[in-house]
């Protein structure tokens, strides 16, 4: 139903300015929603693939530590030796003003370091640390895409309610405003224009 506003010229231009920046609005709107969809697709291949290389990873890290674990018994102490992971960074970036995760790790020289005794232990030590470091660095970049990707579903949730808003409530009601008093002035024109005709034609009966 249409705002019954004044049907005036000031209101009709008030109108007709509020339904454009609407359409605008909306657009813009269609626009971002289309581009963050883009976007988080995009993410989501990428997270496909990383879990499976994850998952690979994992399979290969368990076998290699099972070895490991035969060859030189149980391998907690030496996996105490080696230190917690505390060089984890988070930064943003912006996709349409939504701030996406970086994530990074401070480069180190773990891989070439031992933190445990080579004269107590042998290679399959090194290549399950070597396995399970590989799986650290994966878990934190899927980490970082699953954040994303949760971030801009959300977004694209709220930047599609409002450009339903927009489409479906807004800019039916700016229309129907317009046309409301684009009506009631044209109306009003030709109320003008027959009260004009009789006077005229009363005058030239009088004359």
């Amino acid at each position: 139903m249409a705002v019954q506003a004044v049907p005036t010229k000031g209101n009709l231009m008030n109108s007709k300015r509020s339904l454009a920046l609407a359409r605008n609005g909306y657009e813009l709107l269609d626009r971002k929603r289309n581009i963050l969809i883009r976007e988080m697709m995009t993410l989501i291949e990428h997270a496909n693939a990383i879990q499976e290389k994850i998952d690979s990873a994992y399979e290969k890290a368990y076998i290699a530590l099972q070895t490991a674990n035969i060859t030189n018994g149980f391998c907690e102490d030496i996996s105490n030796a080696v230190p917690i992971e505390d060089g984890l960074n988070l930064d943003f970036r912006s996709v349409m003003g939504v701030e996406i995760p970086i994530l990074t790790i401070d480069e180190n020289d773990d891989i070439n370091h031992l933190h445990y005794g080579a004269r107590t232990t042998n290679s399959a030590v090194d290549k399950a640390f070597i396995l399970f470091n590989e799986v650290k660095m994966l878990t934190v970049e899927l980490a970082e895409i699953e954040n994303s990707v949760y971030r801009l579903a959300d977004s694209i949730k709220k930047t599609q309610k409002r450009a339903n808003a927009l489409k479906n409530i807004m800019i039916p009601r700016f229309d129907e405003t317009v046309k409301f008093i684009t009506d009631a002035l044209d109306e009003k024109d030709r109320e003008e224009f027959s009260r004009l005709k009789v006077i005229k034609r009363k005058k030239m009966k009088d004359s």
